[in-house]
């Protein structure tokens, strides 16, 4: 086994006096899918935040492709940019149309020329299904439509891995499979990914390990098969019940 696509060691996070992450430790391996599942509050958006340092950890060690993010001295821009990030809201520049949205952090960060670009949006949205989407603006999108231009976004910068949070809760029902669609297929590719999801469908069926957090802790981690059907701590099944009958 080659060096970890991430690699979390002992990782503490406060927010004032409550402990949110409470000495986190898993790796992720190059073409793994690994899912996150647990309750809200139990620190999985967080540790997603942590991983690319839009939040500091208050202690431990959070490793890219064998090289330390926490550290002061690393070159966090460059890390980041190996890691691709969907949020739960798209994030969408409202003012700009979907070629814009696609093309202005390439030209900026990375320094892309406007056909080339251009070239590369149009491949992104190829892939994520929307070609003939390119000249709309956000507002005439469906919520399903933006979240795969937000997919789209993040592949244009080409990034190592993908980070996905909770990025189907807030859309309607039916909308939600087609950008599960384009996370499957983006998995069947290869593409590292850390996803946090409630969607057990999609964690039974494509992720290679479940992780089961609750209060900041890993309680399980494991084959899909394993930590959804036979979970060792009855924390986990209280959790699945819940999640089964609430119809997630």
């Amino acid at each position: 086994m080659g060096t970890p696509a991430i690699e979390i060691r002992d990782l503490h996070k406060y927010f004032g006096d409550l402990e949110v992450l409470r000495g986190i430790d898993f790796e992720v391996d190059t073409g793994e899918v690994v899912c996150i599942i647990g309750p809200s509050g139990s620190g999985k958006s967080t540790l997603l935040r942590c991983v690319n340092r839009l939040e500091e950890a208050t202690s431990g060690h959070v490793l890219i492709e064998g090289e330390d993010i926490t550290d002061p001295a690393s070159d966090v821009d460059a890390l980041r940019a190996k890691i691709g990030m969907v949020f739960q809201q798209f994030n969408l520049f409202p003012h700009l149309d979907v070629r814009k949205n696609l093309t202005i952090s390439q030209r900026k960060v990375l320094g892309r020329s406007q056909d080339e670009a251009a070239e590369v949006a149009a491949r992104m949205l190829e892939r994520v299904g929307l070609t003939d989407k390119i000249d709309e603006y956000p507002a005439r999108l469906s919520g399903g439509q933006q979240q795969r231009v937000a997919i789209a976004r993040a592949l244009c910068m080409n990034p190592d891995m993908m980070m996905f949070d909770e990025v189907t809760s807030a859309l309607d029902p039916e909308l939600v499979g087609e950008v599960l669609q384009v996370m499957r297929d983006l998995a069947d590719e290869g593409m590292t990914m850390l996803v946090v999801t409630h969607e057990m469908g999609f964690a039974r069926n494509v992720a290679d390990r479940v992780v089961f957090m609750d209060e900041g802790i890993i309680m399980e981690d494991g084959p899909p098969g394993e930590i959804l059907a036979n979970p060792k701590e009855e924390r986990t099944r209280e959790f699945l019940r819940m999640v089964l009958e609430e119809g997630f």
